[in-house]
């Protein structure tokens, strides 16, 4: 299933209510995105209440436990709930988060639970991420060396030099920092986003990788690295504390300094 772009006027409507139980001890209104291809639009928002004294203390508790004991019809991903694997990225009360790192008593009302912005939904919170993966594998994230490693240990770095990677290597790819960037959302056809461009770099800062030249010159491009316009929306979404606008003005230093 490839999923489906809705038009921009195609507002989700008043969905089900699904009332939680009379005697709940604290309730809580969890407000979900939900849409089925396959049914054909327009999407809607359903309505569950749930009592929190028996569910867990995470969001995504919140949302197994309606899938498991309200709702069996509802899609998500999730994985290893540990804020790893970035699978359950979500926009949660207008903020691109993971689900499984964001407490349910962070949100003093109301939980209004969308799908990753601006994504093509295959179902619910279920988005179709090809074109960002697609993305991340042009910046060819992997060690190219032109050197044979020495026959007898590793290739060596400086505690220097590894300092460099710190903030760089920890991405998870959960598409959180550029499904929040309107650079990306108005050329993702070409701007490779944040996420593939703090890859990028961070192959750029390894001192064991010896392409940085061919790295650079495949960035040096008006859409690939420079419609990014510092918004600054991807270091703030980043549930990770990683900073992508900083990496992406690293290349753009380094791209100055070859032109002086």
């Amino acid at each position: 299933m490839a999923g489906l772009r809705l038009p921009p006027d195609a507002r989700p409507r008043p969905g089900k209510v699904h009332p939680g139980p009379a005697e709940a001890a604290a309730p809580r209104r969890f407000v979900i995105y939900r849409f089925d291809p396959d049914a054909g639009p327009p999407p809607r928002l359903d309505t569950y209440t749930l009592d929190l004294e028996t569910c867990g203390p995470m969001v995504l508790d919140a949302l197994i436990k309606i899938k498991n004991e309200v709702d069996p019809t509802l899609s998500f991903r999730r994985s290893c709930r540990e804020g790893i694997c970035g699978s359950c990225a979500m926009n949660i009360n207008g903020r691109n988060t993971l689900a499984c790192t964001r407490r349910i008593d962070q949100y003093p009302d109301e939980l209004r639970i969308f799908p990753l912005p601006h994504r093509p939904v295959i179902k619910d919170l279920v988005t179709d991420l090809s074109r960002f993966y697609r993305q991340y594998a042009a910046v060819e994230p992997w060690l190219k060396d032109r050197t044979p490693p020495p026959p007898d240990r590793e290739r060596l770095q400086s505690p220097e030099e590894r300092a460099r990677l710190v903030g760089l290597e920890e991405c998870i790819l959960c598409a959180c920092c550029s499904t929040s960037c309107p650079s990306y959302w108005w050329n993702e056809a070409r701007f490779l986003g944040p996420a593939a461009l703090l890859q990028a770099y961070r192959w750029i800062q390894d001192s064991r990788d010896e392409a940085t030249a061919e790295r650079l010159d495949a960035l040096d491009d008006a859409y690939r690295l420079y419609r990014c316009h510092t918004i600054m929306n991807c270091t703030e979404a980043c549930p990770k504390g990683l900073d992508p606008s900083r990496a992406i003005a690293g290349i753009k230093r380094l791209l100055a300094l070859r032109r002086l």
